[in-house]
């Protein structure tokens, strides 16, 4: 059995774990705000960007357009979001596995990695895994634009160099303070919308020709869909580390009270022993 000093010491240091997931969770929390309005901001303009292009693409006859190309897919680019740090819950755990299962159920094509994030980038580096790229400390701070772009541009040169012949994309999309998306989507190529049945697609009235319009508009729309993915798994990172350090917070007051009152059985136990030994003593004389 502990003795109280023993018990004291490790309830001392519950206390001071509990003061850190406290903080933790309150950083997380200011950050997550933060980032939830910088995602919310930048959806509406991603969303409105492919709905356009789509659009645009499907009137566009000559699609000799690098962007535009569509190649039977033998080789892969699959562009992986996770995060620097842990202590976010199953925030990595789960994203990693969607990523193997990804995998294998792709092993007939070659599949080239981008991991954007420390934990991706440390987990498959030691698998048999073709890396094309790492980019990790992205999340240290806010999201800026600058690395959406220079990743765009390593994908794009890939792309269309015929290096690859389609572009996946698995992040965490932000949902809610309690759970989050995993997104398996396509970024390259651009499909062309179908309308629906009892659809009529918008028309547009074009300053320049459809082809020009796309060489400019393409490679900017591989940059918005890198920013918003990027975002958006910031601002599930803080979402998941937030509701992670507040369920570490609420275990670690459990464990205060259960450690408080077997810190008393014994402190008690022990007076109660010594009373016993003063008693017998008294008795014998």
């Amino acid at each position: 059995m502990p003795n109280v000093q023993d018990l004291r010491r490790r309830l001392r240091s519950v206390k001071n774990m509990q003061q850190i997931t406290r903080a933790m969770k309150m950083i997380a929390a200011a950050r997550m705000r933060r980032a939830q309005d910088r995602v919310l901001s930048a959806r509406p303009y991603e969303k409105q960007m492919r709905a356009f292009l789509e659009s645009l693409a499907a009137r566009v006859e000559d699609r000799s357009h690098p962007l535009l190309a569509e190649r039977p897919i033998q080789r892969i680019l699959l562009v992986v979001v996770t995060a620097d740090r842990g202590l976010c819950g199953a925030f990595n755990s789960n994203l990693i596995r969607a990523v193997q299962k990804y995998l294998a159920d792709h092993s007939d094509a070659e599949v080239q990695m981008i991991a954007v994030g420390r934990k991706g980038r440390d987990f498959f580096r030691k698998r048999s895994v073709q890396m094309a790229g790492e980019y990790v400390n992205l999340f240290q701070r806010p999201v800026a634009f600058a690395s959406a772009q220079q990743l765009a541009t390593q994908i794009v040169e890939l792309y269309g160099s015929g290096t690859v012949d389609a572009v996946d994309f698995i992040h965490n999309e932000f949902k809610s303070l309690l759970a989050s998306n995993l997104i398996e989507e396509r970024c390259l190529p651009l499909r062309a919308r179908k309308p629906q049945e009892g659809e009529t697609l918008v028309d547009y009235l074009y300053e320049q020709p459809p082809e020009e319009i796309l060489s400019r508009l393409l490679p900017r729309y591989v940059e918005a869909e890198i920013y918003r993915a990027l975002l958006e798994s910031q601002a599930a990172e803080f979402a998941a580390r937030m509701t992670a350090m507040d369920t570490a917070t609420n275990n670690a007051n459990d464990l205060i009270r259960s450690l408080t009152l077997y810190l008393n059985r014994v402190r008690q136990a022990a007076i109660t022993k010594e009373i016993i030994e003063i008693v017998s003593g008294a008795a014998a004389l």
